[in-house]
């Protein structure tokens, strides 16, 4: 028997087709239960923290008589945010060197979100600006026990072939939370207690339904990994230094989308108000409009930008394409500050935002200098997220400020957009 010839005729599987944990290509079943994972995932806990910081949390400021609703409301996110950047890093560095027989990422994706729910409870019923700001910084935490190891099962557990249309799946699941958040709130406008109760349980369920839709992970207590040092677990903190040029420039290009994304997003009712000069019932239905136009054209968009960008096997022309999207969109108010020119905004910015959300986090995977610790390492570039909202108000304020108008955030916004994309094409590890 010629078995030259037998083996010359086996099929040879591309190792883009593997998936890393395993060294075996996914099934269609598995390959459904991480795309309905990831999401369900971004879904649900987006949809909590809307419904509470987009709604419920600043409508219950306005009553509470302990001082300015937006004083507490920007105190509340200021201080939060710190505890967000800090815990996104240290738990995707601890699920890097977790050792269980559940897995290294399923025991924290777990937890996480029974942390982020009994944070989210206390800050709903706390009657001081101390008892809110700690809340939500335990609600942040609890947030990011579970996204920095889930993300990581991109680089864990998913063959770099369809990274795109897990991103896409998580992408979409996320903004489309986000918007579905802004509307279960306002809907619980006069009944905040349901709407907190609404809240609390999709966090409860979060981790648990991502972990049960998940193919099971392998055990993580092998011979060889079971004993690690202080100094490798301090180590495991440090941030990315060989070979990660790639990795700060994806840093930056993503930050900087963000920047300009937020500095228009972020200020909505305020561009309402102020800027296209609406009264407030009139500029809170306008808002409520441009969620719903998000709603329903990140959703498709994402996921099928995601598989296309799997098809061509390359990530930077969708963020390039995206961009562009994205600066039309920007352009459109600036030109014309109507109504009819925010909710046309809203259309073509969310086209554009969909197509990037879709590969964002296969782009961040790509361009890991070490998968070993590619928990940590997402972390750091989730930072960037995080980073561009934090920036964004301080640009589109210090412009308010200095010009007493809106309008000069506009051009502004794109400008960071473009450097953005810029910055995403000198990466050279991605096509």
């Amino acid at each position: 028997m010629d078995t030259t010839a037998t083996v010359a005729a086996q099929p040879t599987i591309s190792i883009d087709n593997l998936a890393p944990d395993t060294g075996k290509p996914l099934t269609k079943a598995q390959v459904t239960r991480f795309g309905l994972g990831f999401l369900l995932f971004g879904l649900t806990w987006m949809t909590a923290g809307a419904i509470g910081a987009g709604v419920l949390l600043p409508n219950r400021f306005t009553y509470l008589n302990i001082g300015k609703p937006e004083t507490i409301l920007s105190m509340m996110n200021s201080i939060s945010i710190i505890f967000a950047l800090i815990a996104n890093v240290v738990f995707g560095a601890l699920s890097d060197i977790t050792r269980s027989r559940f897995g290294k990422r399923t025991p924290w994706i777990f937890c996480g979100g029974f942390v982020a729910a009994a944070a989210f409870y206390c800050t709903s019923i706390a009657t001081s600006v101390a008892g809110i700001v700690v809340g939500w910084s335990f609600f942040q935490i609890g947030i990011n026990i579970m996204i920095a190891p889930c993300i990581a099962i991109l680089s864990d557990r998913v063959p770099s072939k369809i990274r795109g249309t897990m991103s896409a799946f998580y992408g979409a699941g996320s903004t489309v939370g986000g918007s579905i958040g802004t509307i279960a709130g306002s809907a619980f406008i006069n009944n905040d207690r349901l709407g907190f109760i609404l809240g609390v349980v999709l966090l409860c369920i979060s981790g648990i339904l991502t972990v049960f839709l998940f193919p099971k992970e392998l055990p993580s207590t092998t011979a060889d990994t079971q004993h690690i040092s202080v100094k490798e677990i301090v180590m495991q903190f440090r941030p990315p230094t060989k070979g990660a040029r790639d990795f700060y420039l994806a840093l930056v290009g993503r930050m900087l989308l963000m920047v300009g994304y937020y500095m228009i997003m972020g200020y909505q009712l305020y561009v309402a108000m102020n800027y296209i000069g609406l009264e407030s019932t009139d500029a809170a239905a306008l808002v409520s409009q441009m969620s719903l136009i998000s709603t329903v054209i990140v959703l498709p968009i994402s996921l099928l930008a995601g598989p296309i960008s799997d098809k061509m096997g390359k990530r930077k022309p969708p963020v390039v394409i995206a961009s562009i999207i994205l600066c039309i969109g920007l352009a459109i108010p600036f030109a014309s500050p109507t109504k009819m020119g925010m909710l046309v905004f809203a259309g073509v910015a969310s086209l554009g935002y969909g197509v990037y959300t879709a590969v964002d986090q296969a782009l961040n995977v790509d361009v890991l200098p070490n998968a070993e610790e590619a928990g940590k390492d997402l972390g750091i570039l989730n930072l960037a997220n995080t980073l561009g909202q934090i920036l964004a108000p301080l640009c589109t304020s210090t412009i308010v400020i200095a010009t007493n108008s809106y309008k000069l955030a506009f051009p502004a916004a794109i400008i960071a957009v473009l450097l953005g994309a810029v910055s995403i094409i000198f990466i050279k590890k991605v096509k």
